[in-house]
């Protein structure tokens, strides 16, 4: 594949690039080098959980990975331990020691998701932080000003309202741009909302007399209330690590607006098959069946076809048939005859139900059998294994 072709597939989907041709120079530069560039991402072990959202930059990331360039994870153990403002008009609080150890490797497990985790160098910034002196991390924010760190829009906004801005967390930009001197960073990923603090790095490489790595930032992906990014913090996220079901049940919840956002974001589905998709939501396709699409096809990117097709399953028994699950049936053990009439199988389920109340149940149609109502009382059944057995509202059983 020719540098241009690699170009164009590695500017998929990003927002904000600096310079604006920096990943073409940086793939320039590691031709004439003959060398693989070093691609940065950070995280901030904050939240157990990875969300899609994440993995918006961490698809791009295997893209790099799949170009053959060298990636290389940073845990921020010890930024965590201050707090990271970016998107925040308040304080950030620090997490314990125990937190950060916990988090961090769950991070770690989550991102065999969507990286091939033979194939990355995972660093956490403790290595080098917590050899420092006092005396180095004054000559290390001596390389910055204040006028540069106050044109963080979330810091100028505090300023400017008379809150709080702490001068722990004026250090935080610092500290994570020192990261990608630390790593000699070609290129460092993450989302708009990291600009700032990207260029940070590119800024304190500069100081050191090393090239300025290039910075690529990719979209926020919304969360699930479509008000706000995904967000640990917000609780409006869906994890890596949620089950099939769960994720497929969160992707059905969100609104249709989101939708196409999440086909171009999240999924790995070819440009063209979205746009046929949308073209065909635009001539009148249901945006439920859309909906299903976009949910069928993350579960099985996430996990395999068969999860998602027992995650639309489970869906439409439970959201749209308003059928519980099976661990949501009480047991009922038939095992002494090969047929039972509906009256006597409700008759067995229910002890302390006269068996005239059940039988103007079962005629009221408040009775049904896998879902089906049946209203004669007289209606031979055979038991089978697996069999539901609904009577009235509250009274649920699956025959063992």
């Amino acid at each position: 594949m020719d540098i241009n072709a690699v170009t164009d597939m590695l500017c998929k989907n990003v927002a904000i690039m600096e310079p604006g041709d920096g990943l073409q120079a940086k793939l320039l530069t590691a031709l004439k080098e003959d060398r693989r560039l070093v691609i940065k991402l950070g995280f901030d072990p904050t939240a157990p959980d990875l969300h899609l959202g994440h993995a918006v930059v961490l698809r791009k990331l295997r893209q790099f990975q799949d170009a053959g360039h060298r990636i290389v994870i940073i845990i921020g153990d010890f930024t965590a331990s201050i707090g990271d403002p970016t998107g925040r008009n308040k304080l950030r609080p620090p997490l314990g020691e125990d937190d950060i150890v916990r988090n961090s490797q769950t991070y770690i497990d989550q991102l065999g998701k969507i990286l091939d985790i033979t194939r990355i160098e995972v660093r956490r910034n403790s290595e080098w932080f917590n050899a420092m002196q006092f005396a180095d991390i004054i000559k290390l924010v001596s390389r910055v000003t204040l006028a540069q760190m106050m044109q963080r829009d979330d810091f100028k906004q505090r300023f400017q309202s008379s809150s709080p801005v702490h001068l722990h967390e004026l250090l935080y930009p610092v500290l994570q741009g020192y990261d990608s001197v630390m790593i000699h960073s070609d290129i460092e990923l993450g989302g708009t909302d990291q600009l700032f603090n990207n260029l940070v790095g590119r800024s304190l490489q500069e100081t050191f007399g090393m090239p300025g790595q290039a910075v690529i930032t990719l979209p926020l992906l919304p969360g699930l209330d479509g008000q706000d990014k995904m967000s640990k913090s917000k609780n409006n996220y869906i994890a890596l690590m949620d089950s099939p079901e769960d994720m497929f049940g969160k992707v059905m919840s969100l609104p249709d607006t989101l939708v196409p956002d999440y086909f171009h974001l999240a999924t790995n589905l070819p440009d063209e098959s979205v746009s046929r998709l949308l073209a065909e939501r635009d001539s009148g396709l249901h945006p439920m069946t859309l909906k299903i699409t976009l949910a069928h096809t993350l579960v099985s990117e996430y996990y395999d076809v068969e999860a998602a097709e027992r995650a639309k399953a489970h869906f439409q028994r439970v959201f749209q048939q308003h059928c519980p699950a099976e661990e949501d049936h009480e047991p009922l053990y038939i095992s002494d005859t090969p047929d039972i009439s509906l009256l006597d199988l409700c008759s067995r389920a229910i002890l302390d139900v006269s068996r005239s109340e059940l039988r103007r149940l079962i005629r009221a149609g408040a009775v049904r059998i896998n879902q089906e109502k049946q209203a004669d009382e007289h209606l031979t059944l055979v038991p089978a294994k697996g069999t539901l057995l609904w009577v009235g509202k509250r009274h649920r059983y699956i025959i063992r």
